[in-house]
């Protein structure tokens, strides 16, 4: 296959192309402007436009003859404002109606609607990653006590009961307190928030999960390095992930900050955890 890769920020991205290229696949990048540096993609044929060029992207994947795409990174969803559409972007939003002003599941899905109706195969960023998933236990740092066991419970049962609601991956507990659930800012911005409201004692924890029906191909949670380091300093004990469906990116790097900071880092399947 020859694969389209339609980078936003962060470091992911970069790991997913050198993953398909140990894989020997044929790439070419697509660097959403704003938020890919491109000059991170120097050894790959690449091209920067911006995300609201829908028609302008499809004529780019199709004149490298990419047959397989995958999306990656960081990407702040725009306002209708400030996209901006080109036509081809116009008629997409057309045909997938309602999608765009629904949550993140809803216009995922239609992304990989769109994409499939133009021909080409998506294909989820975690296929070329294998590596970056771990089954269930304790991955660096201490044990968690029953405190934290018992925020990370809690934490698992917030997170279900608003995967309906298509609103976010990640919240903060402490000692059964919920200090700020992830929505439209981001992981780490709920860090930065849940570190301004951090509570004496015990230091909370970070539980990231998959939503109920995520399109995974397009959005599976990701935690990183930076996220232990922005845990760290907003005072959390711990981060709890969802086991098989979480990447971790720059694996090593993370389980190494997470042994530096103290901080503990498990992989839990939400079904079977308890405090």
């Amino acid at each position: 296959m020859k694969l389209g890769l339609v980078a936003g920020g962060g470091p992911f991205p970069g790991r997913v192309a050198e993953a398909a290229a140990r894989a020997g696949h044929k790439i070419f990048v697509v660097c959403l402007k704003g938020f890919c540096d491109p000059a991170g993609f120097a050894a790959y044929p690449h091209a920067v436009e911006r995300i609201g060029a829908g028609g302008a992207i499809i004529h780019l994947l199709r004149s490298e003859s990419v047959t397989h795409v995958a999306l990656a990174g960081k990407v702040k969803r725009p306002s209708m404002l400030s996209l901006v559409p080109d036509a081809w972007m116009a008629k997409a939003m057309a045909r997938v109606g309602v999608a765009i002003f629904s949550g993140d599941d809803a216009l995922f899905r239609a992304v990989v609607q769109v994409l499939g109706d133009e021909g080409f195969e998506v294909v989820s960023p975690q296929s070329l990653l294998q590596e970056s998933f771990s089954e269930p236990g304790l991955l660096s740092g201490p044990e968690p006590d029953t405190t934290a066991r018992s925020d990370i419970a809690r934490g698992i049962q917030v997170l279900q009961s608003l995967a309906a609601m298509d609103i976010g991956q990640a919240v903060v507990v402490q000692q059964g307190m919920v200090l700020g659930i992830e929505a439209v800012e981001g992981t780490d911005a709920l860090l930065a928030r849940a570190g301004e409201l951090r509570r004496d004692g015990p230091g909370g924890v970070l539980v990231k999960l998959a939503k109920t029906g995520q399109e995974m191909r397009v959005d599976a949670p990701v935690v990183g390095p930076i996220t232990v380091t922005e845990a760290a300093q907003a005072g959390l004990r711990g981060i709890a992930v969802e086991a098989g469906r979480t990447i971790l990116t720059e694996r090593q790097a993370m389980l190494d900050a997470a042994h530096q900071a103290g901080l503990f880092l498990i992989a839990v399947d939400p079904a079977k955890f308890g405090p």
